[in-house]
């Protein structure tokens, strides 16, 4: 158990909706300056989770700590928690620079609001600070949520999709955001479809699959626990580089993954342990690695096997 403390705890947390069973007992810890992933297929019950996090609804069963605060039966969101779900909710008359004024105001006078132009250079908005948001792209109303969330200056950021719409650079300035947060303590909990982002900003994730928790812990656990994956080698020699791995235990060579324009390419199957001995054999035989990248990313695999297992399981 790590020493830093916890801004999550969750113990065996359920929620129903009528007859749907949306949370069965699940746990979740996220730490101090931590960013957790939450992944699952539709309807795995990541909303659900996000919402009680966020306040806008209590669990049926289960406990609940924010902040080192037990979660009780009212909803509000607890002190020092910000985020949305869902989307941001924004007022679409209104500029930028007025939405976050409103929603300051609407905090009252104790909120600890940063200023509006800070929030909104943090998240790349400045130069249309003063144009209304009906006209903004999905990703610039994304951005303004994350601005609106900023301004209470949060402890635990809460964030459904926070990426969903954002081109390249938007993508790069939110994940900036995202990683300088963490840098200064903040935890966050980002619930996401993309898994370049969660890959790229999450030390540790957690899988929903109907309900339930069917992995959590670091990104690196996922790829030991695969029994294999797909991996793109590119060498120096691609014909010794085929020959070796031909011969190497372990090692599947899967012809039809490669693109016909990428002829010096091959992929192959192989566990991580196998594949570091295949790799120790190219360079003893003097074939230089180039390129090894996994085809399909560990999260992506390890999210597609254990969801279809728990569906198969539940059927």
């Amino acid at each position: 158990m790590s020493s830093t403390p916890l801004v999550v705890q969750a113990r065996g947390i359920t929620k129903c909706f009528g007859d749907v069973v949306a949370l069965d007992g699940v746990d979740l810890d996220v730490t101090r300056g931590q960013i957790h992933g939450l992944v699952g297929p539709n309807g795995a019950g990541k909303t659900t989770l996000l919402g009680l996090l966020l306040g806008l609804a209590v669990a049926d069963g289960g406990s609940l700590h924010i902040l080192g605060t037990p979660v009780g039966r009212a909803l509000a969101a607890p002190d020092g928690v910000a985020g949305f779900v869902d989307g941001p909710g924004l007022y679409p008359s209104l500029t930028a620079r007025q939405n976050l004024a409103a929603l300051a105001a609407l905090r009252g006078g104790d909120a600890r609001t940063a200023g509006l132009d800070d929030v909104l250079d943090q998240v790349g908005l400045t130069d249309v600070a003063d144009d209304r948001v009906r006209g903004f792209s999905l990703g610039m109303r994304q951005r303004l949520g994350l601005a609106a969330a900023l301004l209470t200056r949060p402890r635990l950021l809460v964030l459904d999709e926070p990426a969903n719409g954002l081109d390249p650079a938007g993508t790069r300035h939110v994940r900036g955001v995202l990683t300088r947060l963490a840098a200064e303590g903040t935890g966050i909990v980002l619930s996401s479809h993309r898994m370049d982002d969660l890959e790229a900003l999450c030390s540790e994730v957690t899988i929903l699959a109907t309900g339930r928790v069917v992995f959590s812990g670091p990104l690196g656990k996922l790829a030991a626990e695969n029994d294999a994956l797909d991996y793109r080698l590119l060498t120096s020699d691609p014909r010794a580089a085929r020959r070796l791995a031909d011969g190497a235990s372990g090692v599947h060579v899967a012809d039809d993954a490669v693109p016909r324009h990428d002829g010096e390419a091959i992929v192959v199957r192989a566990a991580v342990p196998a594949l570091d001995a295949l790799v120790s054999a190219l360079v003893h035989a003097g074939v230089a690695v180039r390129e090894l990248a996994p085809v399909v990313s560990p999260l992506e695999a390890a999210f597609l096997a254990l969801t279809e297992q728990r569906q198969e399981a539940g059927r």
